[in-house]
């Protein structure tokens, strides 16, 4: 189901991309270019960890899901600016089952020192 979630979603960024930017919010982003989504994500990012650092204090964790989401919502819209998707991201995910997170970010450390 969640995946399901994510492809459809993947699927009406891709197609707002090229919507009127006054009539879209995604289009928007797209129009005002790769810096003010990046922009965003880092806003977002911010505010998920402050919630997380609330929540662990108030044992409430509804605002961490909502700042969690707008966190994905535009990171999947930073994806698609370049050209992929959340498909992608779940395919790396995938590929990193069974292996180790010690082992994976050795290999990430190593394979930047070639």
């Amino acid at each position: 189901m969640n995946e399901t979630v994510l492809t459809q979603l993947s699927q009406i960024l891709e197609a707002r991309k090229s919507a009127p930017a006054d009539q879209s919010y995604v289009a928007s982003l797209h129009a005002q270019g790769l810096n003010k989504i990046l922009e965003k994500v880092g806003e977002e990012s911010i505010e998920a960890i402050l919630a997380a650092r609330d929540a662990e204090q108030s044992g409430d964790n509804s605002k961490l899901v909502n700042e969690t989401a707008d966190l994905w919502f535009h990171s999947l819209v930073m994806l698609s600016h370049l050209g992929e998707s959340a498909d992608s991201v779940l395919a790396e995910l995938a590929r990193r089952f069974d292996v180790s997170g010690l082992q994976e970010k050795a290999q990430r450390t190593t394979d930047k020192g070639n």
